[in-house]
């Protein structure tokens, strides 16, 4: 039996759960009431149902690269698994990034490998129901069909679109005989009554050569360019595709440009549970709800409210007297809104990007390939921050052409470049740059260090950064 291979889409701001999912730390990285990421559950499915010696490939942005390879640190270690990486330099939604992968996977492992494409985002905890559906998929992956998974439908579901399911293909699944847009209320109680359609996971399984095939057949413009793209790309570990081919690509989804058209298509019906955390209605259905129907993570008091979700990161929250609210308070924005309109915070993330606001983006503490950094102060004058750089990391070689900068070492030992100048700096020990100065900052110890950044100056952006060498690849 050929080779499964775990295929992870990594990606996507997840605006509709604003302001804890941001573009720079999207919803894949976000910490759920247990503990786990969405993105650290998902490996650990696929972990559970890959072949013993296949690797696990994940597909995401360059941006977020350190991140999961962090994430993934912890499973690297105890497994011996290979995790390779392929890297978008742009998003181009999922029909370039599956194709790039058939693309490369059928290189390395044969045009007969199966790909078990995972979204990130999803929650499933039923992983027996998963694996028994996932092993029903690769048996019609292996008779040639493209394969998806189709969730049985709970509810009437506007938010999600629907696979129609035509003639059984033996006890594994059914041909698909449509796939149909998100539908409006009436509709959606129709198809569920019918019993005859799905709600469309985004989860698939395919061989290779099967998804080459078909885009040849129905998308072959599409997949002239991503082979370009992967044939331009850098040698060495991670695969990052080219970037001036793969950003000149449509942004599609594979069930556009593939799925409704291609021939050999099959539905596995999954009776597992599945939750894609779309939205806040999603996350509170998480916690357990008190006795007036409140729903609480962090710290946070009610009195008299109901039907209730608050989400306290850092703050006390304080709500009184009111129902069917969603509040959320990341301690650099706070989300208030109707439980029923949470699809629209979405709407806030646009405004917020037409403004040019940086809370659309970036949360207080960003996160960097050599550690993170937390806004303390940002005032028209000046702009503290507090850094953390983890042992054995290297922020670029770099100037700054409006601002100057004083650093105060609060904990470790810190090696700094000045000018032509190299020296350590210990706790409670300061140095400054000038404008127009080169700096550089190191971590030589097996311990994280933390530093004061105080910047001085008319403009504060991370634009104002000219790098001259940096460690991670970045310009």
């Amino acid at each position: 039996m050929s080779m499964l291979i775990p295929v992870i889409l990594s990606g996507g701001a997840g605006t509709r759960l604003w302001p804890v999912s941001r573009r720079a730390y999207p919803k894949p990285f976000m910490t759920l009431a247990d503990g786990d990421t969405l993105l650290a559950k998902t490996l650990q499915r696929a972990l559970a149902v890959a072949d013993a010696a296949s690797p696990v490939l994940t597909v995401t942005g360059r941006d977020y690269y350190f991140l999961t390879r962090d994430a993934y640190a912890a499973q690297t270690s105890a497994t011996g698994r290979e995790l390779p990486f392929l890297l978008e330099p742009v998003g181009r939604n999922t029909a370039p990034a599956l194709m790039a992968a058939a693309v490369l996977l059928a290189e390395r492992h044969g045009a007969d490998c199966k790909l078990l494409v995972l979204p990130a985002d999803h929650l499933i905890r039923d992983v027996e129901g998963f694996a028994d559906a996932v092993a029903r998929a690769r048996r019609l992956a292996g008779e040639g069909y493209l394969v998806t998974f189709g969730i049985r439908p709970l509810h009437p579901e506007t938010g999600y679109g629907y696979i129609r399911r035509g003639d059984a293909i033996g006890s594994d699944g059914f041909e698909v005989e449509a796939f149909v847009e998100k539908p409006d209320l009436a509709t959606a109680q129709a198809y569920l009554d019918s019993g005859r359609y799905d709600w469309n996971s985004g989860m698939f399984c395919f061989t290779a050569a099967a998804l080459i095939e078909a885009a040849e057949a129905v998308a072959p413009e599409l997949l002239e360019g991503v082979r370009g793209s992967l044939a331009g790309s850098a040698a060495g570990s991670p695969v990052e595709l080219s970037p001036e081919g793969f950003a000149a690509l449509p942004d599609i989804s594979i069930d556009y440009a593939v799925m409704e058209k291609a021939a050999r298509r099959a539905v596995v019906p999954a009776d597992f549970d599945w939750n894609d955390i779309g939205s806040w209605k999603a996350i509170s259905g998480l916690e357990a709800a008190d006795e007036s129907g409140n729903r609480v993570r962090g710290n946070a008091v009610l009195v008299d409210a109901s039907d209730c979700y608050v989400q306290a990161d850092k703050r006390l929250v304080a709500v009184v007297g009111v129902r069917d609210l969603v509040v959320v308070d990341t301690g650099d924005a706070v989300l208030v809104s109707d439980a029923g309109r949470t699809q629209d915070v979405r709407k806030v993330v646009e405004q917020l990007r037409g403004d040019s606001h940086d809370a659309a983006n970036f949360h207080q503490t960003v996160h960097r390939p050599w550690g993170s950094f937390t806004v303390l102060e940002d005032a028209p004058d000046c702009k503290v921050k507090r850094l953390v750089v983890k042992p054995g990391q290297v922020l670029s070689l770099q100037k700054h052409f409006r601002r100057s900068e004083h650093w105060t070492v609060v904990q470790g030992t810190a090696k700094v470049r000045v000018g032509d100048e190299e020296f350590l700096l210990e706790r409670n020990q300061s140095t400054y740059i000038p404008i127009d100065t080169l700096h550089r900052l190191e971590n030589p110890t097996d311990r994280d260090i933390a530093l004061i950044e105080v910047q001085c100056g008319d403009y504060f952006g991370e634009d104002d950064i000219v790098r001259l060498e940096d460690v991670y690849g970045r310009r």
